[in-house]
């Protein structure tokens, strides 16, 4: 439950925030790295559950932030979910590695929608969301891998 509040609300933070003081998007862009890795773990706690929970996210950015940051949020994420649920979907491989192809696939899509959209697509911007949020989705799957080493060394 932590990771599905923790998943809607910083959507809808992180929305506010790009409406709220846009001049300050590189720092916004840092923090979209967080957004994926929970997103992801609320995909593999809910299943196609957070499909609802990036409605609900969704629909409290249009209550909370300019309608077009929500829009372009609302894209964005829907193309990258798309992409994450068929990753999740149609691969058997381990956890770890399903994260990581999904985010490989979905990182870049949802990155130049929302910043294309919002008329923020600048190689400083782009590049540290991507980073961000590459930085974190590899910082688990290391964690991952490692723990799964270290299950099958034990056992």
């Amino acid at each position: 439950m932590l990771f599905l509040i923790a998943y809607i609300g910083s959507v809808v933070l992180i929305n506010f925030a790009f409406s709220s003081a846009p001049h300050l998007d590189v720092i916004w862009s840092a923090w979209g790295g967080l957004v994926f890795i929970l997103r992801d773990m609320v995909q593999t706690r809910y299943g196609h559950g957070a499909l609802l929970a990036m409605l609900a996210a969704l629909v409290l950015s249009y209550v909370t932030s300019q309608p077009a940051i929500a829009l372009a949020s609302a894209t964005a994420f829907f193309v990258s979910e798309l992409i994450d649920w068929l990753v999740f979907s149609l691969t058997r491989r381990p956890l770890r590695d399903r994260l990581w192809l999904s985010s490989a696939l979905s990182i870049p899509v949802d990155t130049l929608i929302f910043f294309g959209m919002i008329g923020a697509l600048t190689p400083v911007v782009v590049g540290t969301a991507m980073a961000s949020k590459f930085a974190g989705v590899t910082a688990v799957w290391l964690a991952m891998s490692w723990r799964a080493r270290r299950g099958a060394a034990l056992s």
